[in-house]
């Protein structure tokens, strides 16, 4: 038998454009004590100093969604499926960053513009792996370095969108049923990061850098209770312990932007 073709790393622009994540409120966990230092990669955000941070509490899981009847073309689903995020507490110092942000998703691209000011960090988020469900060799070498640090902003101004959510990771597709979700208020931006001692290889690094994801609030049905064990794959956490994580709802959304006209190539 020839051996499988491996799959072609995604564009930034494709992958950016499709990535959705709904992100659900977890049972409360506290990591061993674990302090990062971290540095901006965006184009737009890298004058921003280095920061170095604790993880605090888990407050969230972040899983891909699809939208609507829109599923993500197949030259990134299988990246797009396997991209799931803890997000943790964290504290940090106040940048006051005003930025013009864009849709990327093409249900979104018609909407008008939005002016934010990007303030407190509030939340890390790094990638994991679900009840032992590794991805391939390829997907991971991508999915393994997405770190996002996660700013409140204002205005917190509504989207004001009724969609349908579908869950996209194997994991989770035949536990959490396609729902509906009404998109309210902008809370927060999440920004592309690296951790000190994560060599992020430069083809990869030349696609997560370009990954902004602003979470808006949303409203579900009442959905299944989802028990699940997480295992962080990012190098620098690779040894932390692995955690239990009961998803207890469906909070925010998170979709892809792009900041001051700078668009992921």
């Amino acid at each position: 038998m020839p051996p499988a073709t491996a799959l072609a790393l995604p564009t930034p622009k494709d992958l950016t454009a499709y990535l959705d994540l709904e992100c659900f409120r977890t049972n409360p966990y506290q990591p061993p004590t674990t302090t990062l230092t971290i540095r901006h990669i965006n184009p737009v955000l890298t004058g921003l100093p280095i920061e170095t941070v604790t993880l605090g509490q888990r407050e969230q899981l972040c899983v891909p969604v699809a939208k609507n009847t829109q599923v993500p073309p197949s030259t990134v689903i299988d990246f797009i499926r396997y991209i799931d995020l803890a997000c943790y507490k964290i504290t940090g110092t106040t940048v006051t960053t005003g930025l013009v942000l864009s849709h990327l998703n093409p249900l979104f691209q018609s909407l008008p513009r939005t002016q934010i000011s990007m303030n407190t960090p509030q939340q890390l988020c790094v990638p994991v792996i679900k009840n032992n469900v590794v991805p391939p060799a390829e997907v991971l070498s991508l999915v393994r370095h997405i770190d996002l640090k996660c700013y409140a902003i204002t205005p917190n101004a509504p989207l004001n969108q009724q969609l349908s959510l579908r869950q996209l990771n194997p994991v989770l597709v035949n536990q959490i049923p396609t729902h509906g979700a009404q998109v309210l208020y902008a809370r927060q931006l999440c920004v592309p990061v690296q951790k000190a001692g994560d060599n992020i290889p430069s083809q990869i690094f030349g696609i997560v850098r370009w990954i902004d994801l602003e979470k808006f609030d949303i409203v579900t049905p009442t959905l299944p209770t989802v028990t699940l064990n997480l295992r962080h794959i990012n190098p620098v956490l690779a040894g932390l312990p692995s955690e239990t994580a009961i998803l207890q709802g469906a909070t925010q959304l998170a979709l892809p932007v792009a900041k001051n006209g700078n668009f992921p190539p």
